[in-house]
Formats: C-alpha cells, sequence, structure tokens
C-alpha cells in the first residue's frame, strides 16, 4: 500500500499520484463506524496549483508552506551559503555550528538544511555530505518530519537544566543508528543555565567523530565565549525590503493572490527583515479582499495600523515649518484613520533620519519611492544638520513620552507643538551671537499662537572676567634644603599643601580664625566641631618641618574668617559681580530658567610689544 498525500507538503511535493489507506475498523464490527465496510477504492490525487488545498484538510500557513527545502532557497543569506558551500566541496565541515540572527530569518530551517546536507546519501557510492539538496536523499524524508532517529532537535528552552544536558550528552558516545553523523539541533541555546553549557563544553571541545552540533540563537551575547570559540559562527542577516517584497510578490503569483506591490513594500518594512513575520502579515493581508480583488496599499495599510507615508512626510514638513494647526489638523486626520500615535512617532524619526542620510549622500541612498525620496532630499537641503539632529533628539524623547503616556494620542500632540514652537528658535550658537551683536533673539514662534521667544530649561556657563588672584594658597613650594621662612599664616597653609598633609590642610583651612601670628607663635580661635588636637598636630608637623619649636594656642574668640569662610564670600561676592553684568542679565531674561552653574577666571591675555625691523638702509 503506498503513502497517502501529506496535506501539510508544498505543491511541488503534491504532484505524484497516491492511493489512500482503507479505513481503520473496529476488532467486533470489521467497520469503525458499526456498519458493513465498503470495500477500499483506490481514491486518485490530482497535482495542485498554487493556492489549491486538499478538501477537508486543514489550512497551512504560508510560512510553513513555503519554508525552504534547500540553501538555495534560503533569500538573504548568500554569504553564508556560499562558505558552507565552499566548506562541503573542500571537506572542511565544522564538528559545530552557532546560528544568531533576529527572529524569522531562518536560523531553525538552516539547521535543519545542514543536518539533511550533513546526513545526504543518495544512494550512489560516493555519497557523502552535499549542499546540494534539490535530488531528495534516503533521509531527507524522515528528517524533514522530524523522525530520525540519528537528528535529535532539541528546545532549550524547555530543557534548560544541566541532568537534561548530561542525559543528552551520554547518548553522545554511541555511534548513529543508520545515517552518516549523529546530528544535534538545539534551538535558543541561550536559554541553557550555566552548569548546562559547563556540562556541554568538554563534549563540544573533544566531541566524537561522528558527532555534529547546530546551535541556534537570537541572544548571542547570553552564550558564554567558551562556547562561542568552539563554534563555526553565521550571523544571519536580516533580509532587505526589496528582496523580501520580491519573495513575496513570487508567493502571491503561486498561491493566486493578488496583492499590489505598494501593499507588498508595506508588508516588507512591517516584517523589520523576519521572513517568517513577513509571510504571516501576507497570509493576513490576503485575507482582506474578496477572491479576484486586488488587496492594495491602503487596505494593508489599514489593516496594519500605519499611516501613509506621504501623510507622515506632510507632517513632517509642517512640523519644521513651525506650522501648529496644519500639523494637529494632519495629526488628527491620520488618528481619524486608525494610525497608532507611536507608529506616527516611529515614521517622523524615520523622516528625520532619511532627510539626514539625503542630505549627506543624496535621495539616490534612500530605499524609498522616487517622490518621498524627493521629498525627504528638499526638506535636508533646506534645514541645517545641526537642526535636524535636534529634532531627532526631540522625537526619540516624544516616542518615549508617546509610548509611557495615559493617553498616547494627546502625547503626541504635545510632542508636535513641542516641535512646532522650536522649530522657529535658534540654536545656542546663532543665540550668542545675536546677543553679542545687540540683534534681537528668537523666532517669532509658531504661526497658530504666541508665546515667548526663549527657550525653557536651557543651562548656560558662563565665563567671567579674569579675577583677582587669592591671597592664600598660592606659594610655591621652596627647596628642601634650606628651612622655610613664615611670614603670615597664608605661608603656613602653603607649607602643609607643598608637604601634602591633605588631612591637616582641610582642618586649618576649615576650623582655624586666626587672631595674631608671629614667627614661633600662632593664636586661632577654633571654629565649631574643630578637633580637639588640631593644635598639637600643627605645632608637631611646624617643629619638624622648620626645625624650630611653634607655640600654637587656640583661645575663645576674636578670630578672623577661616581661610573656608573667606574663599565662600569671595566667591559669593564674584557671584554677585557677575550676574549684575548687564550682558549676562540679558541672557538670564533671553533665557527663561538658565542658571549660572560654573564661573572661570581666564588669565589675561600676553601682550608682546611689536618687534621693528632695521631699516635696509
Amino acid at each position: 500500500m503506498t503513502e497517502p498525500v501529506d496535506p501539510n507538503a508544498p505543491p511541488w511535493d503534491q504532484d505524484e499520484t497516491v492511493e489512500a489507506e482503507a479505513p481503520v475498523r473496529d476488532e467486533n464490527t470489521d467497520d469503525m463506524f458499526g456498519e458493513p465496510a465498503p470495500a477500499p477504492a483506490a481514491v486518485v490525487a490530482a497535482p495542485l496549483k498554487g493556492g489549491d488545498s486538499v478538501p477537508g484538510a486543514a489550512y497551512q500557513v504560508l510560512a510553513r508552506k513555503y519554508r525552504p527545502r534547500t540553501f538555495e532557497d534560503l533569500i538573504g543569506q548568500e554569504a553564508m551559503v556560499r562558505t558552507l558551500t565552499n566548506a562541503f566541496a573542500s571537506g572542511r565541515i565544522a564538528h559545530a555550528f552557532m546560528l544568531t540572527g533576529v527572529r524569522g530569518v531562518g536560523k531553525t530551517t538552516t539547521a535543519r538544511l545542514l543536518a539533511r546536507a550533513l546526513n545526504f546519501d543518495d544512494g550512489s557510492s560516493t555519497a557523502g555530505p552535499s549542499v546540494d539538496l534539490t535530488k531528495e536523499g534516503r533521509h531527507c524524508r524522515a528528517i524533514i518530519d522530524g523522525r530520525h532517529m540519528d537528528v535529535l532537535e532539541l528546545d532549550a528552552a524547555s530543557r534548560t537544566g544541566v541532568d537534561d544536558m548530561r542525559d543528552l550528552l551520554d547518548s553522545v558516545r554511541y555511534g548513529p543508528v543508520e545515517a552518516r553523523y549523529k546530528v544535534y539541533v538545539i534551538d535558543e541555546v541561550h536559554m541553557l543555565s550555566k552548569g548546562a553549557f559547563n556540562a556541554l563544553l568538554k563534549t563540544l571541545e573533544e566531541p566524537p567523530p561522528h558527532a555534529k552540533f547546530i546551535f541556534a540563537t537570537t541572544e548571542i551575547r547570553k552564550v558564554p565565549v567558551t562556547i562561542l570559540s568552539r563554534c563555526q559562527r553565521f550571523d544571519l542577516r536580516r533580509v532587505e525590503p526589496d528582496v523580501l517584497s520580491q519573495h513575496l510578490d513570487r508567493i502571491c503569483k503561486a498561491e493566486g493572490a493578488l496583492v499590489d506591490a505598494d501593499g507588498l513594500a508595506l508588508i516588507a518594512r512591517s516584517a523589520e527583515g523576519s521572513v517568517r513575520d513577513g509571510l504571516s502579515l501576507l497570509d493576513q493581508a490576503i485575507v482582506q479582499a474578496d477572491r479576484g480583488q486586488v488587496v492594495g496599499a491602503e487596505i494593508v495599510r489599514d489593516m496594519l495600523g500605519l499611516a501613509d507615508r506621504a501623510q507622515t512626510i506632510a507632517l513632517f514638513e509642517e512640523t519644521l515649518r513651525g506650522d501648529t494647526a496644519a500639523a494637529l489638523k494632519t495629526y488628527r486626520t491620520l488618528y481619524g484613520f486608525g494610525a497608532d500615535p507611536v507608529v506616527v512617532m516611529l515614521d517622523l524619526l524615520e523622516h528625520c533620519h532619511g532627510a539626514s542620510v539625503a542630505k549627506a549622500l543624496g535621495p539616490d541612498a534612500l530605499s524609498l519611492p522616487k517622490d518621498q525620496a524627493a521629498r525627504l532630499a528638499a526638506i535636508g537641503a533646506q534645514v541645517s544638520a545641526g537642526t535636524l539632529a535636534r529634532v531627532w533628539q526631540m522625537l526619540l524623547k516624544a516616542h518615549e513620552e508617546t509610548l509611557r503616556a495615559p493617553d498616547p494620542m494627546a502625547a503626541g500632540e504635545m510632542a508636535l507643538i513641542r516641535l512646532c514652537y522650536a522649530s522657529s528658535l535658534p540654536g545656542p550658537e546663532e543665540a550668542l551671537k545675536a546677543l553679542r551683536s545687540g540683534d534681537p533673539v528668537g523666532g517669532s514662534g509658531p504661526s497658530s499662537g504666541g508665546g515667548s521667544s526663549g527657550g525653557g530649561g536651557g543651562t548656560a556657563r558662563m565665563m567671567a572676567a579674569p579675577a583677582q588672584p587669592q591671597a592664600y594658597g598660592q606659594l610655591d613650594a621652596k627647596p628642601a634644603t634650606a628651612a622655610p621662612t613664615l611670614q603670615s599664616f597664608e605661608d603656613v597653609v602653603a607649607l602643609i599643601s607643598s608637604r601634602r598633609e591633605v588631612g591637616l590642610k582641610l582642618d586649618v583651612e576649615r576650623f582655624m580664625r586666626p587672631i595674631a601670628f608671629r614667627q614661633g607663635a600662632i593664636t586661632f580661635e577654633p571654629a565649631p566641631g574643630a578637633p580637639n588636637n588640631l593644635a598639637q598636630r600643627l605645632s608637631q608637623r611646624l617643629k619638624e618641618w622648620t626645625g624650630q619649636p611653634w607655640l600654637v594656642a587656640a583661645e575663645g574668640g576674636g578670630g578672623a574668617e577661616s581661610l573656608l569662610e573667606r574663599e565662600k564670600r569671595e566667591v559669593s561676592e564674584q557671584r554677585s559681580e557677575v550676574e549684575a553684568d548687564p550682558f549676562v542679565k540679558l541672557v538670564m531674561t533671553t533665557f527663561p530658567g538658565a542658571e549660572i552653574v560654573e564661573i572661570r577666571s581666564l588669565a589675561a591675555p600676553e601682550v608682546t610689544a611689536p618687534v621693528e625691523e632695521p631699516d635696509e638702509d
């Protein structure tokens, strides 16, 4: 009795005439329903065409129906296929492979193809591993169906423990039953525990010659380096939108479905390089229209909840012009047609990136229709690179706010209003130039409303004029050959600093309020919180450094400011002087919310007298 037709097989595998098996009969009645069974009849299945299905059979989704059966069917992975072809042709086949990439790019499919290629056997005497799988080998069907006893496909997400891995590795030392190699395919290998990786490590380092390992993962960084170094790694690339769109078009022709090119382009872009996601979306798009009708881009856009790209480019243009009323009207129109505010922000980010790329490389660098690429190139030509960079940062913040906001639609509107308002403001460089030249600062604001022309939340780092040097702490350390001569309290602090006594220096500056100073004697008022042994410590150090005894005494009151107190007072006076400067006042008024966070003293430039050249005479 021949094999029954497989309803899950692709059309190219269903073109042979097969006979159906006889019904299973009950032991007592000779019929599974208790009635006399008719004689088994031969049922002939006609070859299936694209779009046909076996009557009464469960529908098979396109992602499974059109799963690649050969390496040539893999799209977008030409580099990996070329490497594997050369390796198999030269016999330099690795014992372990690591396949990584985003979802839906063909990691598991490639692993199964590798298992077939390693055990390919066409029955000839010179049969060996081969990547040419156009002809089905002796083990291919069993491997495709997942029932070959020498090819074990495991999911690491459900078998993460070290005990599971040990049970698996116990069988590695036994040779294959009927195939050439014993192949272990472990999907989502990054889910294994640390103990499981350690158990796998030794076997992976010195595997038996009959064992091959194929790993697949989407999180390559979670795989230990010790495992990666023992595998031949292949990074499966995202499939480009134009390549995926052509692939979807071929499948539509095979299925007899009518989806226009713009709709397929939308699906390919939404799939983000994943073939499986693209086929799933195509499966959903085909049923959006009645049979025989064309599925247009509008239907696909409504299905995906996307905004019209031409409309979002118009929204981007209105935002850069500062036309708040027009921008909000366009945004509400898109929202009324079902566009997700988060997707609108993503489209605006994409347009900002496209305009920046077109500004640098030209419109041909954009993978968009010519009219849309030309519009973005025109935006890039009119807007400076600095403005586009600031818009990019604001759109990133707007996207984050839209994701977290309880009302995404309102968050999107507030982001557009902020963008329109900021579009008329000059950059920091232009604002400072205008202030120095006396020109008015700020734009006219958004066209729909007024408001202050200044930006909020800015931070101004002002640089003050050269200030007078402090009266202490500027004494250079003298050579250690002669005993230092101390003429003032500031000389004492400078000596402590030169000797790198940081703790003593901090205590002296903070807690000593000088009363009197003479050679060999210091009288001071201790500030609140002063250490009890401060006078003793200072006296010992001065005697050690100068070679003469020093009397350091603390009295109850009458001391001057400590050095730290004097420094704070001078900084406060300097800050007040800076804040009273007319130019600084103008900057603070122009940029509400700005604050002075640092004041630096610049050294006055040295003026050298011109050198007079002697006369030739």
